[in-house]
């Protein structure tokens, strides 16, 4: 080409610079294949088309942990990042290349839910990356294996498949997961052996794994069925490492299997005959035996009789007087003690035992030695709103029941009087070993006012002393200091109107009064002065006079109480 030719170009070549300049912009960010014409070093000069070449470090066509086998004249594809730099070469990369490649491959791959083989290479925070032929992936450290690794050495550089769980081509992130697809093989396999085995199969395994309940045994490789701790014995077992070990090899019975998702339940006691058959007739009602206790509960404590048998002594069986204290402070796990059997049922598997009565019970003890009728001296307990608890022994309590306390006083207003720590004097009324109460009475102490009137009857007139003076009349006292006590109201203090007071009187007057009402009942006794006055008064007027005569009351009552004086005299 001359210069004329060069300094004035053609419109056929203005075409083919335009043509050349679209082609190069359709070329980057593209993949393209070029040829490699040269190897300098750790580099390779590839011919990318158009007459221009570029630059990839050779690094970039090893593989993880595997040197580039490259040569001259090989066709390899590369990422055409910019058509042309500062120094007329191409900007090429065939990491990104075989990233795109990558990409695309596995987005169909993901969308299918299809498996990808991948490669670990590396170990990172938090789990290892994984090579996915061009792209990098991680794997957290919970998705490499079904159970914990410790050593992951034996998985680096070996071509496995992956499950590819998360993808964000944006941020270049790609998440795999190794332990699906052991899951997946597993439950196929586990599916096709579970299809072999028949519920009451017996079978060999080998424990693999101990928990707080249970244990699981692998019948096959991969299956595994679990030993709930409760079918292990017919005995109580507190833990199941109190009876197996990791990697022991057992017999087990095949109990149930699930269907739809092939959960295996397996037992060991099930191989053995069910000690629970027969068992009303081993051990008979009232009968006693020795046993060993198990467990204790806040509501009692278990004793064995035998293994795989357990009873259940329940805290209101285990004392006769320890009522409020924990089953663990009478007895002691491991401890041997004789038991009494209350109750069988082999239909739930339950039988009630009781400890006190094989212990000599101190209640009939306490009402053979304290008849009814016996006094006995102890102290105030507890005050309650219906009575005393007043303490026997170290052990026992009586109750003196609020109508018990006072013969005459109420006996909200009595137990008053009393205080907790106070010692009293009681009488024995009752004692119900079966209920276990012992009934106590302070009035029974003393003699009853009541037995001091002796047949007293309504009509009788009695003479009483002043007890109190009250604003609606007075209380009294019937015959000597023992007699019972009424209450006079203030209409019946005499037949006057104008008498009817009671500040007329002084405590330690003596009155007399005749007796109104009685009630047994109630032991009340009602007596008045106006009865009393009335009734003499009819009695003087049938005696000396009556109204016709003429004669006034005065004379009349005149009469009477001269005659009544003649009389004396």
């Amino acid at each position: 080409m001359s210069v004329t030719e060069t300094l004035n170009p053609s419109r056929d070549d203005f075409s083919e610079l335009e043509a050349s300049l679209v082609d190069r912009q359709d070329f980057e960010e593209t993949v393209v294949t070029g040829i490699i014409t040269a190897i300098e070093k750790d580099v390779a000069v590839i011919d990318v088309g158009l007459k221009t070449e570029g630059r990839v470090p050779l690094k970039e066509f090893s593989l993880p942990g595997k040197p580039a086998e490259l040569k001259v004249g090989d066709s390899v594809e590369v990422y055409v990042e910019r058509f042309e730099n500062a120094h007329g070469e191409a900007v090429i990369s065939r990491e990104k290349a075989r990233r795109e490649e990558a990409w695309y491959r596995l987005e169909k791959v993901f969308d299918k839910g299809e498996r990808v083989e991948g490669e670990i290479f590396n170990r990172v925070k938090g789990g290892f990356t994984v090579d996915l032929g061009g792209a990098v992936a991680f794997l957290p450290g919970s998705q490499v294996d079904i159970r914990p690794v410790r050593d992951a050495g034996p998985l680096m550089n070996m071509s496995q498949p992956f499950r590819i769980l998360k993808m964000d081509k944006r941020r270049g992130n790609i998440v795999v997961s190794r332990r699906s697809i052991l899951e997946e093989d597993r439950a196929e396999h586990r599916q096709e052996v579970v299809k072999e085995l028949n519920e009451g199969d017996e079978r060999e395994g080998i424990v693999k794994n101990i928990t707080d309940y249970g244990a699981f045994v692998e019948l096959a490789p991969g299956v595994d069925g679990l030993l709930h701790v409760t079918d292990m014995s017919w005995s109580r077992v507190n833990h199941p490492s109190e009876v197996l070990n990791v990697n022991d090899t057992v017999r087990i019975k095949i109990i149930k299997i699930n269907p739809e998702t092939n959960r295996i339940s397996l037992g060991i006691k099930q191989l053995q005959p069910d000690p629970w058959q027969g068992v009303a007739i081993k051990y008979p009602l009232s009968a006693k035996f020795s046993g060993k206790v198990t467990n204790i509960t806040d509501y009692g404590a278990f004793v064995e009789l035998e293994d795989g048998i357990e009873g259940l002594v329940h805290i209101s069986e285990m004392s006769w007087v320890k009522k409020n204290v924990h089953p663990g402070k009478i007895v002691s796990t491991s401890q041997t003690v004789e038991v009494m059997v209350l109750e069988v049922d082999e239909t739930k598997r339950r039988i009630s035992l009781g400890l006190k009565q094989c212990l000599d019970n101190p209640w009939e003890r306490f009402a053979e030695e304290h008849p009814v009728g016996s006094v006995i001296e102890g102290e105030i307990k507890n005050i309650t709103e219906f009575g005393l608890f007043v303490g026997l022994n170290e052990e026992m309590d009586g109750m003196v029941h609020l109508s018990d306390l006072d013969w005459n006083q109420a006996g909200d207003e009595a137990i008053k009087e009393y205080e907790k720590g106070q010692v009293v004097q009681a009488k024995i009324l009752d004692v119900d070993p079966d209920k276990e109460r012992i009934s106590l009475g302070v009035k029974q102490v003393g003699s009853d006012p009541m037995d001091s009137i002796g047949e007293l009857k309504r009509g009788d007139d009695v003479t009483c002393t002043v007890t109190a003076i009250e604003t609606g009349g007075i209380e009294v006292q019937i015959g000597g200091s023992d007699g019972p006590k009424a209450f006079i109201r203030k209409s019946d203090l005499s037949k006057d109107r104008n008498e009817q007071r009671p500040d007329r009187f002084a405590v330690g007057d003596k009155i007399d009064a005749r007796v109104t009402g009685m009630d047994a009942k109630t032991r009340r006794i009602n007596v008045s002065i106006r009865a009393r006055e009335v009734a003499e008064e009819k009695e003087a007027v049938e005696q000396y006079g009556s109204a016709d005569s003429g004669a006034s009351l005065g004379d009349i009552l005149g009469a009477a109480l001269k005659g009544g004086d003649e009389k004396k005299d």
